[in-house]
């Protein structure tokens, strides 16, 4: 994902002479080429991501399009009280990065996992919090973030991630993406999860049951449409997120669902069940990889079809 990012960043600076590249530190010979063509609009502002935020507010002050790069983890808790008032206050249009979402740098350690930042992040006015699911999401997630006049969030993965989209799809931020069709169950997934997601929905079709899968690449707004014909038609309804339970795109969806449910008359729709698939709230403190990361709280495409299946059984058995 990030040398998707890399690529597009570059491209679109072409197009877009006011925009800027903000970098904490990181991604040195990740940005050779946007260097080489762009160099006085690159700034490496150190490990100091607080002031990052302070310059790229000022910036956007004077008219240009900043984009923050820099570690998830270190981005949106170190520099959480700038971006509330630098830029959500003052609804600024830039474009923050965080690389590395989730476990993707598990091996570091905790200091270095990003569980809680999209829980942090959607609380503030003003933020637009956008997970692509693969690097093509991501290419689209920078041009549709750039065309917009207020700050916005991508969080992506490291690096390795697979693409899962055969073409370019039709990419709106707020609206999400069916990538599978499918009628019992639908895996509303966000961010890197999506290519498990696939591979859940896939070991299902194999147990027999029709499985659709979304890329609700927008946590914040959340696509209230597509999450209300899923909840009318499927079973099942499964979010699925490399984050905490707390606070990201599963409990976003349970609030959207506990409203909705006092509109429509105290019920919520007939037959849908929430199942929510995340990290569990406490650290992961053994040293591994994101996959022995992802298999210690349930997010493999193993355990998100046995629990599907699970939650399906006792629905027959009511």
């Amino acid at each position: 994902m990030r040398n998707a990012f890399a690529a597009e960043v570059t491209r679109l600076a072409a197009e877009l002479p006011q925009l800027v590249l903000l970098s904490g530190d990181i991604g040195n010979r990740l940005f050779d080429e946007y260097k080489a063509r762009f160099g006085p609009r690159f700034l490496n502002c150190g490990v100091a991501e607080a002031d990052m935020i302070g310059v790229a507010a000022g910036m956007a002050m004077c008219g240009l399009r900043p984009v923050v790069y820099t570690i998830a983890s270190f981005l949106a808790t170190r520099a959480f009280e700038q971006i509330r008032v630098d830029l959500c206050y003052h609804r600024l249009p830039v474009v923050l990065v965080g690389v590395g979402g989730g476990f993707a740098y598990a091996s570091l350690g905790a200091t270095h996992h990003s569980t809680e930042e999209v829980g942090c992040l959607r609380l503030l006015p003003n933020m637009t919090v956008v997970c692509p699911g693969d690097p093509t999401e991501v290419r689209l997630a920078l041009a549709a973030a750039l065309r917009r006049e207020d700050p916005v969030y991508i969080r992506i993965g490291k690096k390795g991630e697979p693409s899962v989209h055969a073409g370019e799809p039709a990419f709106s931020i707020g609206k999400g993406i069916v990538v599978r069709e499918g009628a019992q169950v639908c895996l509303v997934s966000t961010g890197a999860m999506l290519p498990a997601a696939v591979a859940a929905a896939e070991a299902l079709s194999l147990r027999g049951v029709s499985a659709q899968v979304v890329s609700m690449h927008t946590v914040k707004p959340l696509d209230h449409g597509l999450l209300a014909g899923v909840f009318s038609r499927c079973r099942v309804v499964a979010t699925v997120e490399e984050h905490s339970l707390l606070g990201g795109l599963g409990a976003a969806v349970a609030e959207w669902l506990a409203d909705r449910s006092l509109d429509v008359g105290g019920t919520a729709e007939p037959g849908a069940r929430l199942v929510r698939f995340g990290a569990a709230d406490e650290f992961f403190n053994v040293a591994g990889s994101q996959e022995d990361a992802r298999a210690h709280f349930g997010l493999t495409p193993r355990h998100i079809a046995e629990r599907v299946l699970k939650a399906m059984g006792s629905l027959r058995n009511k």
